[in-house]
């Protein structure tokens, strides 16, 4: 009987010590968060909707580089423009147990129950650049999306006190066309009541594609024969499809054109006068410190944020960190993007001719 008292105890201890307690969904051994192996990596996904512009690839060399100078794996992955992709990447990174999820969304609203999937492992979310309609991102990280639609319509309101006005608004599924679109709008409203401007066209164009740009321009220049004093562009990109636009009319240089990111086509356009002007957001920067609040959300460390409120989510408002912009144009290039090293002087000057160019100090 000892004997088999014995026997028995000691399959019972074997028994419990093979049984391995099964985790919860959000625990921190689900999601392989550093806590449970503190000599393992952290790992940021990051879902990307679209590296087609030079500006996301910026983000994307940035963001990579930035991860390895601080010891820390990254996985990228690169929607091409496509919602139900970036839904499939997300899953992807998930599956690959990420400590942190960072996503530049390419649908605001869908992105939504991305951040839900996201939050239900215990993942923590960084809405980057664009701002997702969802009230559980843990931070949105971008530049002052509102200043750059005021600086927008402030410096063509500037420059082109009267006259007709196109609207060329980034895509409807974008946060930051929304709101950059009512902050123009709002600076614009009291010249509109005035009657010094006119809008006589607008459109918010999909996926912020420079050849849909383009069509709307040659509509909008046909249907007012011509008669269209400036531009009002999003970024540089649709810029781009205004300016080509206007070309074929022989107006290239002659109406006034906006637009943001800075990217070198624009600025070799600011620089040659096709383009008037454009906002440059040091992308660096940015990347930078969404890399570092990601690992200090994955390792449960404040983040210095302000409150930023979403209209489309009725005013709830988020944790942000918003990065300083600055209005550039044929005036202050060397005194900016040149002087930042954003680039060079003979890649923006590329198109000017010597005598044209300003003398480098």
């Amino acid at each position: 009987m000892k004997f088999r008292s014995l026997l028995i105890f000691g399959l019972l201890a074997i028994s419990m010590a093979c049984t391995v307690p099964q985790t919860q969904p959000g625990s921190t051994a689900q999601n392989g968060n550093n806590a449970a192996d503190p000599n393992r990596k952290l790992k940021i996904g990051f879902s990307m909707a679209t590296v087609k512009e030079e500006r996301w690839q910026r983000d994307r060399d940035a963001f990579e580089a930035h991860c390895k100078a601080l010891n820390v794996e990254c996985v990228i992955t690169v929607a091409d423009n496509n919602s139900s992709r970036q839904a499939n990447d997300v899953d992807n990174l998930l599956t690959q147990k990420v400590d942190v999820l960072v996503i530049a969304p390419q649908e605001a609203t869908e992105a939504a129950a991305m951040v839900d999937k996201a939050k239900a492992q215990g993942v923590p979310v960084i809405s980057y650049d664009r701002l997702i309609n969802s009230d559980k991102i843990d931070l949105y990280i971008s530049h002052q999306v509102p200043v750059i639609g005021r600086k927008i319509a402030e410096y063509a309101l500037q420059k082109v006190p009267k006259g007709n006005y196109v609207m060329v608004y980034g895509s409807s599924t974008d946060n930051n066309a929304h709101i950059m679109k009512k902050e123009q709008l709002a600076v614009l409203q009291p010249a509109i009541d005035r009657g010094d401007i006119k809008i006589v066209a607008d459109q918010m164009i999909p996926d912020w594609k420079n050849d849909l740009a383009l069509n709307f321009a040659e509509n909008s220049l046909t249907k007012e024969g011509d008669n269209i004093q400036a531009f009002v562009v999003s970024n540089d990109g649709m810029a781009g499809g205004v300016i080509s636009a206007l070309a074929k009319k022989g107006l290239a240089g002659k109406v006034l054109v906006t637009g943001q990111d800075a990217g070198l086509e624009a600025l070799q356009n600011v620089a040659s006068g096709k383009q008037t002007m454009t906002i440059y957001k040091p992308i660096i920067p940015l990347a930078n410190q969404a890399v570092e609040s990601a690992i200090k959300l994955a390792k449960k460390e404040p983040l210095s944020t302000t409150p930023f409120k979403n209209d489309q989510l009725g005013g709830k408002e988020v944790p942000a960190i918003l990065l300083e912009v600055t209005v550039v144009d044929k005036d202050n290039l060397m005194q900016t993007v040149i002087k930042d090293g954003y680039a060079t002087f003979d890649k923006v000057y590329q198109n000017v001719p010597e005598a044209d160019r300003p003398k480098q100090q």
